[in-house]
Parts: C-alpha cells; sequence; structure tokens
C-alpha cells in the first residue's frame, strides 16, 4: 500500500526548525535528548517534522525527520518492553520520554508514526498526560506489530518491521511525499493494496530494513537509478550517484542495490528478505508516483536541483539558471 496506506497529513512550516536531537531510539530507550533546546533544533531544509498522521492501508505521506531515527537502539526501557498497551503508556518511563525531547509536539508526531505502523486500521491509542491533563489520540494503520501493540515485547521480527516503516518515512527535505508501502503485515499476509494504488505509484524507490531496537542500525537500498537529470524530493534512496549514494540522511546507512542484498516474494510485489552483516532482516518496499520524479529541463526548478550552466540535477541551467542569475526554486 502507498505509505499512502497511511496517509499522513503533514505540516513542515508551523514550527520553523525540525528537531535534530530527538531520539526514536530514545523513545523505547534509557533517556531523552541530550544537549540545550537551542542544540536540539536544526534548520527546517535538514528535515522538517510531520505534525499529523492520517493513513489508510499502505499509503501516506512521509516527513519524519533524519533526526527522528536514532543510533541509541530501542531497548528495554519504556515501550520496548511494555508494548503499546494501556499499561506500556501508564508506565513512569513512557511519561519521562514524552516530556524529555525537544517538545511534547515532537513526541507526539513520533508516536502518531509508531502507532500508525504498529497498529491495524481501526485501532486506536489513546494516553492523558498525567501532569498536563491533555488528551492524544493516536490510530493504526498498517497492523506490523499486533502483538507489541497489545503489550507484549516485540517479537524480532515486529522490531524489524517497525524499523523499516519509520526508515521509510523519513524524508531528507522535510516535505510531504505520498509512497506507497509494501511487505508483509503482523499476520504474514501482504500489506492490502487500495484500488488503483499500484498504477497510481510505478516508480519503483527502495528497500527499508534494520532494527532500532537493538542498535543494529537502519539500512535502505535503491530499487532503480536516476539518470543524471533525475532528482526526487524523498532523497535518502535514490540518486543519480554511483550504488544511489545519499548524503545528509544519517542515520540511516546506504547499502546499494536492493538486488544486490535482498530477495522478492514470490509475486515479484516487494522485497521479502534482506541481508546485511549476517543478519536477516524483514524489509518494507516503497514506490513513488511518477510526477515526483523530477527531471532537468520540465521548466520548474525544483528544491531538488541547482544553477548551473549543465544539464544535470545539480547543474541545471533550463530550469534553475546559471549561478548569479535570478531563479525561484520550485517555480518555472
Amino acid at each position: 500500500m502507498p505509505c499512502g496506506g497511511i496517509h499522513m497529513k503533514t505540516q513542515t512550516s508551523s514550527m520553523g526548525r525540525a528537531v535534530a536531537c530527538v531520539c526514536l531510539g530514545l523513545f523505547l530507550g534509557a533517556g531523552g535528548c541530550a544537549g540545550s533546546e537551542e542544540d536540539a533544533w536544526a534548520p527546517l531544509e535538514q528535515g522538517a517534522l510531520a505534525q499529523e498522521v492520517i493513513a489508510t492501508n499502505g499509503l501516506s505521506t512521509n516527513g519524519l525527520s533524519t533526526n527522528g531515527l536514532s543510533t541509541n537502539g530501542l531497548s528495554t526501557n519504556g515501550l520496548s518492553t511494555n508494548g503499546l498497551s494501556t499499561n506500556g503508556l501508564a508506565a513512569s518511563s513512557f511519561t519521562a520520554w514524552f516530556n524529555g525531547n525537544a517538545s511534547v509536539e515532537y513526541s507526539d508526531m513520533v508516536m502518531r508514526y509508531v502507532v500508525a505502523c504498529a497498529l491495524p486500521a481501526g485501532q486506536t491509542r489513546v494516553w492523558t498526560h498525567p501532569t498536563t491533563g491533555v488528551t492524544y489520540s493516536w490510530p493504526g494503520r498498517l497492523g506490523l506489530a499486533t502483538a507489541w501493540a497489545q503489550g507484549a515485547a516485540a517479537t524480532v521480527a515486529e522490531q524489524q518491521r517497525i524499523s523499516a516503516c519509520l526508515a521509510a518515512h523519513v524524508n531528507k527535505y522535510g516535505v510531504s511525499v505520498p509512497i506507497s508501502v509494501r511487505g508483509r503485515d503482523s499476520t504474514g499476509a501482504a500489506i492490502p493494496m487500495a484500488s488503483g494504488e499500484a498504477a497510481d505509484y510505478p516508480e519503483k524507490e527502495a528497500c527499508f530494513f534494520g532494527n532500532l531496537f537493538t542498535g543494529e542500525g537502519v539500512f535502505v537500498g535503491s530499487d532503480r537509478t536516476l539518470k543524471k537529470a533525475e532528482s526526487t524530493p524523498r532523497g535518502c534512496a535514490l540518486s543519480a550517484k554511483n550504488s544511489g549514494e545519499n548524503t545528509g540522511c544519517a542515520p540511516l546507512q546506504h547499502v546499494g542495490s536492493c538486488s544486490s542484498i535482498c530477495t522478492r516474494d514470490a509475486t515479484h510485489t516487494f522485497w521479502e528478505r534482506c541481508v546485511i552483516n549476517g543478519v536477516s532482516y524483514q524489509p518494507l518496499t516503497t514506490q513513488l508516483r511518477s510526477q515526483d520524479i523530477y527531471t532537468c529541463g520540465d521548466g520548474v526548478c525544483q528544491l531538488t536541483e541547482s544553477c548551473g550552466t549543465g544539464k544535470t540535477y545539480d547543474s541545471c541551467a533550463a530550469d534553475c539558471s546559471t549561478c548569479g542569475a535570478s531563479a525561484n526554486p520550485g517555480s518555472p
């Protein structure tokens, strides 16, 4: 489904800055973000934060900051052990995490992504802040970790699926881009696709996998290579550089092509298993709309393109003029 299975409504400008220190790793790990509030914020272009997540099946819009993924791991504190049940949310460690980030708005955003990934559509988690009395409601969508959602400790398979889901929703540029998320849910069934989804999201993008709970890291592989004139606002998976190399997406580690490390399912609809460092992972596969692959020469200077004298995305005279000349990115 398109992570469009998760239609996420995002706001990327209201905060003006994106949380740089906030840690999904620490969300289920030990502690909160370190550093002053000044240190905890990064410019918007480094990855703004989605404020709302409204999902349907596999379709969604991404918008999670690259800083929202922590390399510290989702350890045994908080929800990792207690799950997303009422008891898990009532734990003092969860309240400490929720209060410990740069803002409660950020913590709310992270929970929207986590619950949307873990719970199936039709289920919701509601939590009332014990101090402020504010009630938060987080709807499920993909159903990737239903046992964990009911209060059990997350299994390895659930850890991997949640990690892949969070990684798939990262956006380097802090913009909202609809994506189609494909793979298997917690029952082993393929994530259902909405009517017309396959036709609407024809562009192969990437495979995402890893384990944030254990600190093994999160990885992304390219499902295609862009031409020199092409670029995409997704940023972290596809590139015209060799092996799809990306920059500015840490802690996501690019591992080259999906085909070199992953095996497809029997229907060839998505990647079913990826192996790296001797560890086998359950990945999620993403696809894009055709209009989200930009081409130098289409008459619009996109945020992924640069001025110059050439015909490539990073030196696009046709769309962005020569450097020093007047050009308005995002406009004809």
